[in-house]
């Protein structure tokens, strides 16, 4: 009687078992050497709060809940930033099963504005030695010199509040947290813990998590004793799109793409046909708005850019002898030191930035509107002659008579057609008068 091959005589399933073997005693392995439940998540949260770092931090938050993390610990240094991005924070925070601890670090530091209600809202608030944290008072975008509106009252007051309740559902001094939001209170480490604003000063991250050791805490769990003696601190970096969001959402940041996007729009309308300069000048002018807009950037600050970029736009367009483009250069100046007129919230354009960009920008528009002249000089020197008998197209519909836009040899000209001409139609040229050239239907 014939006999049947085994299924595991079978190369296919004798492959399948090799497999699922190697994946069992990798993950032996990696259990063995990486014991997934003595570890801390560490993240670092430097630089203004914005939503990057509010989706960097969620995310770690939601990580640390799978892998087994006793705590998460989060070094911070910053300046402040947007509320909306904080609430998002502050709500991961409430929402986390494993405990948050926040950690104002290294000496210098600041948990400053938006940071302050970061630390009040953690499980453990914890600052190293010279550090300080406070002046939460809120700064809303608007018109600079009108004083404290009615929305500006209300957010103060709804801040405050905020600030308030974080304090009295971690136990700490509500006073104070209502007073840092109205008073712009600030207070060094020492003075911090003296006023029950935070849990523990220490040196280091190891100093710190030895501390904390042993600490009850109130998670969305309910009550957890903290265990975070002689444990491992896995450090979860951002991920590339998290770091290019947190970049792009930076005041200096903002302010370069809008420049550089500025810068090559008009050299492309100042000379048409490179095409390079016009489509990245137009993602990374759209790429800045899109920051300021994230940034909750000045109304009046965004306003006079947008104003300068009108005015360097009919230079290119207009013969002003420089005029506009010298208006244009004033708006953007001033536009710029508008554009983040609220520095307590820790969103500022930072001079080291704004001077050299800013004097950049304005070399190089002068560099393009001499070369303008200079061409329209050569142009005016040479006559017509170079150019009778060229070709090219016009850019608009032309009639008889009436002056238009026309592209002849690489160059954008004002025309008179003899003849009607639909736009992208050929044209010839005929003669020159003036700055003007004369076509006639191609």
């Amino acid at each position: 009687m014939e006999m049947r091959s085994l299924p595991f005589r079978m190369p296919g399933f004798r492959a399948v078992l090799v497999m699922v073997a190697f994946l069992l005693f990798h993950s032996l392995h990696a259990a063995v050497a990486f014991p997934v439940e003595r570890h801390v998540t560490g993240m670092t949260l430097k630089g203004p709060i914005n939503p990057g770092s509010a989706r960097y931090f969620s995310r770690v938050l939601d990580e640390a809940s799978l892998d087994g993390s006793r705590a998460v610990l989060v070094e911070l240094d910053t300046p402040g930033g947007l509320v909306s991005s904080l609430r998002d924070m502050v709500q991961a925070v409430m929402a986390s099963p494993v405990p948050v601890i926040v950690y104002v670090s290294p000496s210098g530091a600041e948990a400053a504005s938006a940071g302050a209600l970061l630390l009040l809202s953690s499980h453990v608030a914890a600052m190293s030695p010279g550090t300080e944290t406070g002046a939460a008072h809120p700064v809303t975008p608007g018109i600079p010199g009108q004083g404290e509106s009615v929305s500006g009252t209300k957010a103060v007051n709804n801040l405050a509040a905020f600030a308030r309740s974080l304090a009295l559902e971690r136990g700490r001094n509500p006073e104070w947290a209502e007073r840092a939001v109205r008073e712009s209170l600030a207070s060094s480490a020492s003075e911090a813990l003296q006023e029950g604003v935070i849990d523990i000063i220490a040196d280091t991250p190891k100093e710190l998590l030895r501390r904390t050791d042993g600490r009850q805490v109130k998670t969305s769990l309910g009550i957890q004793t903290l265990s975070t003696a002689d444990v491992t601190l896995v450090m979860n970096p951002p991920s590339f799109p998290e770091s290019v969001l947190m970049a792009v959402a930076h005041p200096d940041i903002a302010y370069i793409l809008f420049l550089a996007g500025l810068l090559g729009l008009y050299f492309e309308f100042s000379s048409p046909g490179a095409i390079f300069p016009g489509t990245a000048g137009a993602v990374a002018l759209l790429l800045g708005l899109y920051a300021l807009q994230l940034l909750s950037a000045s109304i009046t600050g965004i306003l006079l850019l947008l104003l300068a970029v009108l005015f360097l736009a009919m230079e290119v367009f207009v013969t002003s002898g420089g005029v506009l483009a010298v208006a244009g250069l004033v708006s953007l100046f001033a536009g710029s030191l508008m554009l983040f007129d609220f520095p307590s919230s820790g969103i500022t354009l930072s001079l080291q930035v704004f001077i050299p960009v800013f004097i950049a920008f304005s070399a190089a528009v002068v560099l393009i509107l001499r070369l303008l002249v200079r061409s329209a000089r050569g142009r005016k020197l040479s006559g017509g002659e170079g150019l009778v008998g060229e070709t090219g197209e016009a850019l608009e519909p032309l009639a008889p008579g009436v002056p238009g836009k026309v592209f002849v040899h690489g160059e954008l000209w004002d025309a008179v057609s003899a003849s009607a001409v639909e736009k992208g139609g050929g044209v010839r040229v005929e003669g020159m008068k003036g700055m003007q050239l004369q076509v006639n239907r191609q």
